[in-house]
């Protein structure tokens, strides 16, 4: 097992009812906020007046940025960034889901910097300080609420680029499954494959001695796969969304990656240029990507049977690598989501240019199996 520094500074409030806590938390931190939201949902379930409500009660000030896309754009960081600067904020509430919380982490980074906020997207050496994140989680996916990324997209250029800062870390995060009720069956199962696609680019390397965090990567996994279904059965299990809630964030938070090889994540390397072109949920592209990523690595390099062997056995009550992909395949098709490119409407257009920026904005040269820009030619073209 290789040597390790692990902290998680943010404080989670989980269950129902916990957003009563968030206030409390804000002032230890700010007392007048810039509000992030999408397309105005929180305002149909009633969780923008509860939040609002709360904010008022306490005495803390708030404005807001509203109307972020799926696949945050940079334009709306920089809108965030002009309302944050006029209104003088001291701290950021996103209330949603991974879009919405990273377009939150960008501006609360960008806000004093004295250039554009996509200079910090291409180089995040560049942030020296960021202002304190609070989050409510609408969504189970992409464990934003817990990490310290980002991804944002510029649509003009077909960007889609990842940053990371420590300063971008929630200082707090509401986690009520509750508020996942009213998430669509789509949203649900491409949020499923989010964290299933977060676990599986962890599980896949070479460190053989992990024991322990390969055998929680699998409990992740079975999580997900118990789960996912039932939550688009019956919207309003509560057992189900508090189980992908929480396997949600733990899923990236950094936990069952202590000790592993260097974690590329090829596959989502590879989607974020699919989803800069084509605008599909993030989920849905890692959901059709993986199994030909996996059936690819399998004709790359021998070393990946073991693995996907223990995969199949030991998640799928399956045997050989196989069986595997197969049945990991099977469940994403379960959960309703497409399978081929084509049942997006996707053509081979753009796959020469997606594949080069795969490669040169993400880490698949240092992947588990090294990667270059055939091979996502290749994956691309299986997919289709």
């Amino acid at each position: 097992m290789n040597n390790f520094t692990y902290s998680i500074p943010t404080t989670v409030f989980f269950g129902k009812g916990s957003i009563e806590k968030l206030p409390k938390e804000i002032l230890k931190y700010a007392d007048n906020i810039l509000i992030v939201y999408g397309g105005g949902s929180i305002k149909k379930n009633g969780i923008y007046n509860e939040m609002t409500a709360l904010l008022k009660e306490n005495k803390i000030s708030f404005c807001e940025l509203s109307g972020v896309e799926p696949n945050p754009r940079i334009i709306s960081v920089r809108r965030g960034v002009e309302i944050a600067r006029e209104n003088k904020i001291n701290g950021i509430l996103a209330i949603g889901g991974g879009s919405t919380i990273d377009c939150a982490k960008t501006i609360s980074a960008a806000f004093d910097y004295e250039g554009d906020a996509w200079d910090l997207v291409k180089n995040p050496k560049l942030i020296k300080s960021c202002l304190p994140i609070f989050t409510v989680l609408t969504i189970s996916a992409t464990g934003s609420e817990m990490d310290a990324g980002a991804v944002i997209s510029d649509m003009k250029t077909n960007d889609k680029l990842a940053l990371f800062n420590k300063g971008m870390l929630p200082k707090a995060s509401v986690l009520d499954p509750t508020y996942t009720y009213s998430v669509s069956a789509l949203q649900t199962a491409s949020g499923t494959a989010d964290i299933i696609s977060h676990i599986l680019e962890v599980y896949f390397d070479d460190e053989d001695d992990a024991f322990m965090q390969n055998k929680i990567c699998e409990a992740l996994l079975k999580t997900c796969i118990k789960y996912g279904p039932k939550a688009i059965e019956t919207p309003d299990d509560y057992e189900a969304r508090a189980n992908l809630m929480w396997a949600s964030s733990w899923a990236i938070n950094g936990f069952i990656s202590c000790g592993k090889g260097k974690v590329a994540w090829p596959v989502h390397g590879m989607e974020h240029s699919l989803s800069a072109y084509y605008d599909i949920p993030h989920g849905v592209g890692l959901a059709l990507l993986t199994p030909y990523f996996m059936e690819l690595m399998l004709q790359k390099d021998v070393k990946v049977i073991k693995k996907f062997e223990e995969l199949a056995q030991n998640v799928f009550g399956k045997n050989t690598a196989e069986e595997a992909i197969e049945s990991l395949r099977n469940y994403f098709k379960k959960l309703g989501l497409p399978v081929k490119l084509k049942e997006l409407n996707i053509d081979k257009t753009h796959f020469e240019i997606m594949a080069e920026k795969a490669v040169e904005y993400s880490s698949l040269k240092y992947s588990w199996i090294p990667m270059d820009k055939q091979d996502v030619l290749t994956i691309y073209n299986m997919a289709l």
